[in-house]
């Protein structure tokens, strides 16, 4: 007797031939749609930054068989009048300008973080992390209105006691001199680092929180002062976290347009001093892109726009490489 036969005679059917559970065979179509939907949608965002740098890369082709690849980003000529385009001032300031951003932005989000994760009361907690998170959803324009009406005016007075105290340092002093006009690359980078405040303090709090409190009440059952803790239990437990937002913060700071506009100066030509104008690769595009009259022009600011692109999906790619390489021992430090 085969199995077959012994399952005829108990009674029984095949398994292939029990109907299956009413509903199944929908849910099994509803995991099918939602899964080809994912995939969609997923494909979609891959296709549309593709085709974006090849759209761009096409429309500054003119430019790239001018000058060349290594040839514009190394020279530091911009005139439209001699239609001849460098983009390495605006390379430099872009970076230096974002830099300074997260020099500033990054301890005070740290601190922001702390206080209210480690120090702050409960009914105190969500008023200030709503006022910080409310910084967010001002839009850019008014910060570089409010920077260049506001804040230059402040600055410019601050800058000869800034020249007068860093200025003479041997090896950095030639960063801080210059005339006290309130605004330019350091200027530019305070009102930046403003505007990457909420989003870098919004992930540290975020994840200091869901820090075990378990680890935090040992620590400070062994006498841990609140730095301790956050320095040596939080921070190290969450540091990929951390790490993420910051480089959330800086793709921020990289991209920003018209705030950066109204106070850095727009100037073409570099300078050593962060005190003077200089300019980003944003700042120029919105300068500029109304103004270009020649083909070679455009083409020369699309080429901008490209240079911003390959800067931005190197700062992704370190920023992957890193969080990779720190979460694999996350925890284990505490």
């Amino acid at each position: 007797m085969n199995d077959s036969d012994a399952v005829a005679q108990a009674g029984l059917r095949p398994a292939s031939t029990v109907p299956e559970a009413p509903g199944r065979s929908w849910r099994l179509s509803g995991d099918f749609l939602f899964h080809q939907a994912a995939v969609l949608a997923a494909s979609l965002a891959a296709a549309a930054l593709f085709a974006t740098v090849i759209a761009i890369t096409i429309d500054s082709w003119t430019s790239i068989q001018v000058f060349g690849v290594w040839g514009f980003l190394k020279s530091s000529e911009w005139n439209p009048v001699t239609q001849t385009f460098g983009a390495l001032p605006f390379i430099i300031g872009t970076l230096v300008s974002s830099a300074i951003a997260l020099f500033f932005a990054v301890p005070v989000s740290f601190g922001i973080a702390v206080f209210i994760a480690e120090i702050a009361p409960s009914w105190i907690k969500k008023p200030i992390a709503g006022a910080v998170e409310l910084l967010a959803g001002i839009p850019s324009i008014v910060y570089g209105m409010w920077g260049l009406l506001v804040f230059a005016p402040v600055f410019a007075n601050m800058e000869p006691w800034i020249s007068n105290t860093f200025g003479e340092i041997p090896g950095i002093g030639a960063l801080f001199q210059g005339p006290p006009m309130g605004i330019g690359m350091l200027a530019a980078g305070i009102i930046l680092a403003i505007m990457i405040l909420p989003y870098i303090s919004s992930i540290m709090r975020d994840v200091f929180l869901i820090v075990p409190s378990s680890l935090r009440e040992s620590a400070y059952a062994m006498g841990c002062t609140t730095w301790e803790v956050a320095w040596h239990i939080t921070l190290p437990y969450t540091r990929s976290a951390v790490i993420g937002g910051i480089f959330l913060g800086l793709g921020r700071a990289l991209g920003e347009t018209m705030a950066v506009t109204f106070v850095i100066g727009n100037s073409n030509m570099f300078s050593t001093s962060l005190l003077m104008p200089g300019a980003t690769i944003p700042s120029v595009l919105a300068n500029e892109f109304t103004e270009a009259t020649t083909k070679l022009y455009v083409s020369s600011l699309i080429y901008l726009g490209l240079i911003l692109i390959a800067i931005t999906l190197v700062v992704r790619f370190l920023a992957v490489l890193l969080i990779r390489r720190l979460s694999r021992g996350e925890g284990a430090s505490t």
